[in-house]
């Protein structure tokens, strides 16, 4: 049987975390649903370390959305993966959003968060599944992981039952392998 895995995402989500998950589905065999607040053509950005205190961004690819999030029937997924980058500022805001990503911990489906994706789950309701919970994302973000009510840890990678976390995109290859070994159960 064919796997089905969403990825949340919209307009500023880092590039390599939207591709890199994306392709490495594909790869698998998988049907891998690209999910937007609209149905639209996203505007992604490439985010590097080359100094600064923080990140630089640039513009990146443009990327076709599959489904708009009112469409999403999160039962029909074996898995979520929720991208960084800016994106999730704004998607989490989404009034559809706590459904779709509530499901996933609900049902104990694989949920894959990197980098800001810390920021999407502070938008679920019932933030108790976060409780005795350790996960990491981009150091930024650690405030937002211990809101949840999870522990925050410096580790780049992190699989604490269903929900495999990671730093930023240079912890893609390890975030998609533990992913993988999830969804395959």
């Amino acid at each position: 049987m064919s796997k089905k895995i969403l990825i949340i995402t919209g307009d500023a989500a880092e590039s390599l975390e939207v591709y890199y998950p994306y392709y490495r589905l594909l790869e698998e065999g998988w049907e891998a649903v690209i999910a937007s607040p609209t149905q639209k053509v996203l505007h992604t950005v490439v985010h590097d370390f080359i100094g600064w205190d923080t990140y630089t961004e640039k513009q990146g690819y443009l990327l076709e959305s599959h489904v708009a999030f009112d469409q999403v029937k999160p039962e029909e997924f074996n898995g979520l993966i929720i991208p960084g980058g800016r994106a999730p500022e704004y998607i989490r805001l989404d009034k559809h959003l706590p459904h779709i990503v509530g499901h996933f911990f609900e049902t104990n489906k694989p949920v894959g968060a990197i980098c800001h994706a810390a920021l999407v789950l502070n938008a679920l309701e019932d933030k108790g599944v976060f409780a005795n919970r350790t996960m990491t994302a981009y150091s930024a973000c650690r405030y937002d992981v211990e809101s949840l009510g999870a522990t925050y840890t410096t580790e780049t990678l992190h699989v604490d039952g269903n929900l495999v976390s990671g730093h930023a995109w240079p912890d893609l290859p390890g975030f998609m392998r533990e992913f993988l070994k999830l969804v395959r159960g």
